[in-house]
């Protein structure tokens, strides 16, 4: 598409009510469910994680510990789910492969993360290496500075060739919400992603403040939600940065589960980004099986 069929798609969307949105947002956050479902919702939750690490300190070591608790997140109880992915820098892809065989998906960030500022052909290439390494998920972020400049058109391309980039793998597109300003912008850049081809639209980068917040994962989700209705076809949604408890991601799958519907709540269609919200969940986990906290060896520190 062209930047003036770009321009008038969406910014013909209808605007954002920010007091409505934040209002159901709230609203939804006091559900309650019952232990039986909070225990199903905590195994559910274990299995959406993209279990994360992405420092500039990063060891094939740390990347191999962090495989081994992707895969047995308690090894004391052999019911515990799996993680859905293992996310880790392009570089370290080969080694999170060898690690966890088919049995979790690995997740490469690519395009210039965080800041999506590279040549095109830098990005290519980083998604094209990841993938020949094992990487069958690409987290890529959008160029936030074209976007806001009104370029939709450079940020429409970059998708489309970094979807043909992953051939078979799923592509995530990371839209950065935090520096969008506007609940506006975010659903512009939903829409944008969707139609450019994402599989999933993810709200951050884990780098930048404020990361995934109610408000605007909600808003993710009735674009989802909209963008299904008109074209038979499901993105999945990502929320990452900032989830770190139990009582937390509960409160997103309540969120899914009213917006979008039970069709989304499963590893295919949601995902958490994260890293220390799994160890909550462990302990939660834990407490609602035995009626008590372990110590606090129990679980790893990432």
């Amino acid at each position: 598409m062209d930047n003036s069929t770009l321009t008038g798609l969406l910014h013909g969307l209808p605007g954002v009510d920010q007091v409505g949105l934040e209002g159901r947002a709230a609203t939804l956050a006091t559900r309650s469910i019952k232990k039986d479902s909070k225990i199903w919702a905590i195994d559910t939750a274990i299995s959406m994680v993209d279990l994360t690490t992405l420092e500039g300190m990063d060891t094939d070591g740390k990347v191999r510990a962090l495989c081994a608790k992707a895969l047995h997140p308690d090894p004391t109880d052999p019911t515990c789910p799996a993680v859905a992915a293992v996310c880790v820098y392009g570089d370290l892809v080969a080694t999170t492969r060898a690690c966890v065989g088919d049995r979790v998906h690995v997740a490469a960030v690519a395009t210039a993360f965080p800041s999506g500022r590279a040549s095109m052909d830098v990005k290519l290439m980083d998604t094209k290496q990841a993938v020949a390494d094992g990487a069958d998920e690409i987290d890529m972020v959008i160029d936030r500075g074209a976007f806001l400049a009104g370029n939709y058109a450079k940020v429409f391309e970059e998708i489309v060739a970094v979807k043909e980039a992953c051939g078979d793998a799923h592509l995530k597109v990371i839209l950065e919400t935090g520096e969008l300003k506007t609940y506006d912008n975010v659903r512009r850049a939903s829409w944008l992603a969707m139609h450019a081809g994402a599989d999933f639209i993810k709200t951050s980068t884990g780098k930048v403040s404020p990361a995934a917040t109610l408000p605007v994962t909600l808003l993710m989700l009735e674009a989802v939600r909209d963008f299904a209705d008109q074209t038979g076809t499901r993105i999945g949604v990502k929320a990452a940065g900032g989830i770190k408890t139990s009582k937390d991601a509960i409160r997103y799958l309540v969120m899914v589960n009213e917006t979008v519907g039970e069709n989304w709540l499963n590893p295919d269609m949601f995902r958490f980004g994260a890293s220390s919200l799994l160890n909550d969940l462990l302990m939660q986990r834990q407490r609602m099986r035995d009626g008590h906290y372990s110590g606090p060896d129990y679980v790893t520190i990432d």
